[in-house]
């Protein structure tokens, strides 16, 4: 009988890779959802009778998670990825901290309350929550880094919203399985910026995810624009996906956080420089790149050691040239 993994949030970027994989392994799936709408949406793109929904609206309410638990008897993986993930709001408590702290907490209660039959939850985080000093060339960033902000802090300004709530997210996780003590096993993936394509190309349309948004802007500078300077570790989107299989089929990544990146930084110069050598229509449309700006703007930050990390995963991550390739590959088929 084929084992029924929970996933909540999952018309995300990321979570619709992990359905996806889910699916293709034989797994059947339950994703959480806010609407009717976007359930049933999901459900045609995926055309498999091994995904079916439930409706939460809203994970930050108490009990968020507890109906569609109880209707689920055959649930024996969570994988809870809902999370905020914008920089767009006036209120940070409100729209980034209270919905990852408190969404958290409901799935981890829900669980623990309600299906007893659940042996492995997995939490997506980020690397944000590891954002202990990664603007110092000098420092190395592990899975054992912890961003140090506090709450007065987080509300300063967005991104620093949303790098608390990540971090303040997981440590509710963690704090849960050690004050609770319950009958499942925790594992957290941490990905930096996520690039790729998305699951479907229907989606690649208009204002993209956060991460994606970035090779996205990119296209539409002209010949004589600068190049925005940014830089950053980086993942593609499908091995993040498959990271969060890895933390809940191996018992090696029980009680682990598993720091998803490749150990190179990418540069908005580098992934220009593959748009401009591998598609032609923009050799003349995008700004030439300076040779030394790639070395230069990596330069700026701390070193990324994710080499326990992939010990656990067993797999090679798919490069910068693969992932910006098939994202641009993409919103050009739809533009078409």
């Amino acid at each position: 009988m084929a084992v029924t993994v929970f996933v909540s949030g999952a018309t995300g970027f990321i979570a619709q890779h992990i359905v996806q994989q889910l699916i293709e392994r034989g797994y059947n799936v339950i994703g959480s959802v806010r609407s009717a709408s976007k359930g049933d949406q999901l459900k045609e793109s995926l055309k498999s009778d091994k995904f079916s929904y439930e409706i939460v609206a809203d994970i930050q309410k108490e009990g968020a998670f507890d109906e569609a638990l109880k209707k689920h008897p055959e649930v024996t993986v969570f994988l809870h990825t809902a999370s905020p993930f914008h920089f767009n709001t006036t209120d940070i408590e409100k729209d980034l901290l209270l919905p990852a702290i408190e969404g958290t907490k409901n799935a981890l209660s829900a669980i623990k309350a309600h299906a007893p039959q659940v042996k492995r939850v997995v939490v997506t985080s980020s690397y944000a929550a590891m954002f202990e000093d990664d603007n110092n060339p000098n420092y190395t960033a592990n899975e054992a880094s912890w961003t140090k902000l506090t709450w007065e802090q987080a509300k300063e300004n967005p991104l620093n919203g949303y790098i608390a709530s990540k971090t303040f997210a997981e440590q509710a996780a963690w704090d849960f399985v050690k004050e609770q003590k319950p009958h499942f096993q925790l594992s957290i993936v941490n990905p930096v910026y996520v690039f790729g394509p998305q699951a479907f190309d229907s989606d690649a349309v208009g204002t993209l995810n956060t991460s994606s948004e970035i090779i996205n802007s990119l296209l539409k500078l002209g010949p004589k624009d600068e190049i925005p300077e940014m830089q950053g570790g980086y993942i593609d989107v499908r091995d993040v996906a498959r990271a969060h299989l890895v933390a809940f089929e191996s018992d090696a990544a029980i009680g682990q956080r598993i720091l998803t990146t490749n150990k190179e930084r990418f540069s908005t110069y580098a992934i220009v420089e593959i748009i401009r050598e591998n598609f032609a229509q923009y050799k003349d449309q995008l700004p030439a790149v300076n040779t030394h700006s790639h070395e230069e703007a990596i330069g700026k930050g701390c070193k990324l050691d994710p080499s326990k990390s992939w010990k656990i995963l067993g797999f090679e991550p798919i490069d910068l040239k693969k992932s910006v390739i098939d994202s641009v590959a993409q919103i050009l088929k739809n533009k078409q």
